[in-house]
């Protein structure tokens, strides 16, 4: 059984790490810059851990140098992605690697990914949505300016604003201030946490940030008293079955504890996070959930109904959506 063909959202991706290995390798040929050391012998991503993962993310990044350049990067994931039956994706993009924080060259980077994505809708029926990041590991200072660039962007193809990168550096508290510029701005906010820094990372990234959803999240399941209240707050978590395991945040499909928190009440939502570099993709997540918890089309339906409510998205967006969610007649 496979679920290639079934209607998907997808909330938690990172554009950069949509970028299939080849599309890589032709930018830095292009470039002539030499970055054969990030992957391995058969031609994918190559890293130990997390943290090495990260510095491979990043050499990677280092041959996305113009809007030109994020424009073929967006074309090129949005026809992949759209093959495994995604009509919807947000994805994380942040000013960092796309002008260095710079405002006049981000508005640039932003009209190149948005042509790309009216163009993917018109020819594979698939909408993309932006959300501004900040990199964590970059420090608080580096994440004023990317809130900056959300906030002056806001709109349209940026729909949001949140934070990705090294979780275990700094505490919640640290980056406030560029969640609370970008929370006066009227935008929603996420969060990665929870994927390692356990529960009280979580806890303190709900009080202190303030967001609507978390990315990962999957830490809260060691605190019930959390868990409890993620569900009575209707707190969405953007969970990445395939990207734990891979990483090595859980021991397996089969530890995963997404069905525990969709059990216990709490809105959760399937994604691939950087599926080059996990070997996934939407359709892989469907079936791993299909054999490992025995999720069906029900499941997926209901799945696809929460994201498709925590989508940071305009109404009239989410409502064309809903259309593409609907069967066939």
């Amino acid at each position: 059984m496979t679920f290639k063909s079934t209607p998907k959202i997808e909330l938690h991706t990172h554009l950069e790490g949509c970028a299939p290995p080849a599309f890589i390798k032709q930018q830095a040929h292009e470039k002539r810059l030499d970055i054969s050391g990030i992957f391995n012998a058969d031609g994918g991503y190559a890293f130990r851990d997390f943290d090495h993962f990260l510095k491979i993310y990043e050499t990677a990044c280092t041959v996305l140098q113009s809007p030109e350049d994020f424009y073929r990067l967006t074309s090129a994931v949005l026809a992949e992605t759209a093959s495994h039956g995604v009509i919807y994706m947000e994805t994380f993009v942040s000013p960092d690697f796309c002008g260095g924080g710079d405002l006049a060259a981000w508005k640039d980077y932003v009209a190149a990914m948005e042509t790309a994505a009216t163009e993917a809708e018109a020819k594979f029926g698939i909408t993309l949505k932006g959300i501004v990041t900040g990199i964590r590991h970059f420090g608080p200072e580096a994440c004023k300016p990317a809130a900056k660039c959300a906030v002056e962007t806001f709109g349209g193809f940026i729909t949001g604003y949140g934070m990705a990168g090294g979780e275990l550096v700094g505490r919640p508290r640290d980056y406030s201030y560029s969640f609370d510029m970008a929370r006066e701005a009227g935008m929603p906010l996420t969060c990665h946490a929870g994927e390692w820094g356990g529960a009280d990372m979580v806890k303190d990234t709900i009080r202190d940030l303030d967001v609507v959803r978390i990315g990962h999240g999957i830490g809260a399941i060691s605190d019930p008293d959390l868990v409890s209240e993620i569900a009575e707050k209707g707190i969405v978590l953007e969970v990445c079955p395939g990207s734990n395991v891979v990483l090595n945040a859980v021991k397996g499909w089969g530890a995963h504890p997404i069905a525990k928190l969709r059990d216990a009440g709490v809105k959760v939502t399937v994604s691939t996070d950087d599926p080059p570099f996990f070997h996934t993709t939407m359709t892989a997540e469907y079936d791993m959930l299909h054999r490992t918890f025995g999720w069906d089309d029900a499941d997926f339906k209901a799945l696809n109904e929460t994201a498709l409510a925590a989508a940071f998205c305009d109404e009239e967006t989410r409502a064309r959506v809903a259309k593409r969610l609907e069967p066939a007649q």
